[in-house]
């Protein structure tokens, strides 16, 4: 039984004793803490708090349980029922909420859910606010509201169709270009909430022949719910056979997005947002920020362009705070997250679906031909286990001083880079180890990098 508490929110497997899990008693407390925060809000923003969730088995008890706590703290509670992340975040500024929440673990298994907390821009929280909720929901530090200012609840579940609207709004989203396109797309949903959306999106966007796969939202996932290569089989056979176009993937909370191309080989989940960029540089030029352990090829797409890179840390909210502070024009990870701020600063797969079919709509390009056009690079990813004891700080800092006369990179880890490859370690937060991400032009290459470094470790750390 696993319970995490984190700036990242509260994750954990369903079931077992309080303290140990995700449990009524858990997200209970959580939500109160941060309900808790949200106060100082009020004001300048409704008292009001938008709720969705995906479609994991333990989605209704989570979501009846945040829902009535908030309410005993006093705030409305608008609930969009099964919804992805990028459209709770866009309901809260729609709400004019002063929060949300999002029911969801992601890509972890069906024994997994967490609670991931939104601010009133529908953007997650801060890392110090997000500490502030740990640290209360550990002392219990909240009072809750008495019987004549409890909160009030309502449904509301037109938050897809007014995601799919406020995407079709988007400039660079041409409709008519996808119509006459006349595309065959492929769709893997792993049995959440995607399946929902994307079948409405898609046809929105005029795309008429779909074929669905693992859609219907029951939580019971088909298969690892992380969009990977080796979990995707079935799309791939599928689009081996030449009747489409492209395939889409989506996690359970569509926030991820990987590609699938006509011949069943993978677009590369790290060059989702290289495409997106591409197609935003030609008609938007401007900055683009994604985090220290994603691919080089954004860096020389946007160079191209002759516009300016700039990596962040690790973290959804560390690549947002980064895009704001250089006025980045696109940006996100290279796990297939895009965010594009003119719709909102979240990753979107929905946004990316309809950024990508309009690029190969005016490119007239096959998927394999656009993956084709950007500079090959391969991440491999390896990991170095430590003993508790280990000071790994130390570690890193020993690291950085040996390749000093490189590009070196601290913000989050160490990421060192030479001319023509790179590698970033990084501390686990939860785990005695280091993570070890290595790109080169190949992927033995990549490979080597990885381990010569862990080599170099392992030497420190046996002295």
């Amino acid at each position: 039984m696993t319970l995490i508490k984190s700036i990242s929110g509260f994750r954990g497997t369903i079931g077992g004793r309080p303290g140990d899990t995700l449990n009524p008693i858990e997200i209970a407390k959580s939500v109160s803490a941060y309900a808790s925060l949200r106060e100082k809000f009020v004001g300048t923003y409704r008292k009001k708090i938008v709720v969705g969730r995906d479609a994991r088995i333990s989605g209704e008890m989570v979501s009846h349980t945040v829902c009535g706590t908030l309410m005993g703290m006093g705030f409305d509670v608008v609930d969009i029922g099964l919804a992805s992340t990028p459209t709770t975040e866009l309901a809260v500024t729609m709400e004019k909420a002063v929060g949300g929440i999002i029911i969801t673990a992601s890509h972890n298994p069906r024994q997994w859910n967490a609670l991931k907390f939104l601010n009133e821009k529908g953007e997650f929280l801060p890392p110090e606010e997000a500490a502030e909720v740990v640290r209360l929901a550990n002392n219990c530090n909240f009072d809750f509201a008495d019987v004549d200012a409890l909160g009030h609840y309502t449904k509301n579940f037109y938050y897809d169709q007014r995601h799919i609207d406020h995407i079709k709004e988007l400039e660079l989203v041409d409709v008519d270009a996808i119509k006459h396109a006349h595309f065959s797309v492929a769709f893997d949903a792993v049995n959440s909430v995607g399946g929902v959306i994307i079948p409405k999106l898609l046809g929105q966007l005029g795309v008429t022949q779909v074929t669905h796969l693992n859609a219907e939202p029951t939580g019971d996932f088909a298969h690892n719910p992380e969009p990977l290569k080796e979990h995707l089989t079935e799309i791939r056979n599928l689009m081996r056979k030449g009747r489409h176009d492209i395939g889409f993937v989506v996690d359970p909370d569509v926030d991820r997005l990987a590609m699938v191309c006509e011949d069943g080989s993978m677009f590369g989940e790290e060059y989702t947002l290289v495409a997106v960029a591409d197609y935003i540089l030609q008609n938007t030029p401007g900055n683009t920020v994604s985090n220290l352990s994603s691919t080089r090829a954004l860096r020389d797409v946007t160079e191209k362009y002759g516009c300016t890179y700039t990596p962040a840390a690790v973290g959804e909210v560390n690549v947002v705070t980064k895009m704001k502070a250089t006025g980045a024009v696109i940006g996100g990870e290279g796990n297939g997250g895009v965010i594009y701020p003119t719709s909102h600063s979240g990753r979107d797969a929905l946004v990316g679906i309809a950024l990508i079919l309009t690029y190969l709509a005016k490119t007239g390009m096959k998927a394999t031909e656009l993956r084709d056009s950007f500079p090959k690079y391969y991440i491999a990813k390896n990991r170095i286990d430590l003993d508790p004891t280990t000071d790994i700080y130390a570690v890193l800092q020993k690291v950085k001083e040996m390749y000093k006369n490189e590009q070196v990179t601290d913000i989050d880890g160490v990421k060192i880079d030479f001319p023509d490859k790179w590698v970033h370690l990084r501390k686990s937060n939860t785990e005695p180890i280091i993570r070890v991400y290595s790109e080169a032009k190949s992927m033995e290459e990549a490979d080597a990098l990885g381990k010569q470094i862990m080599d170099v470790v392992y030497q420190m750390t046996q002295k």
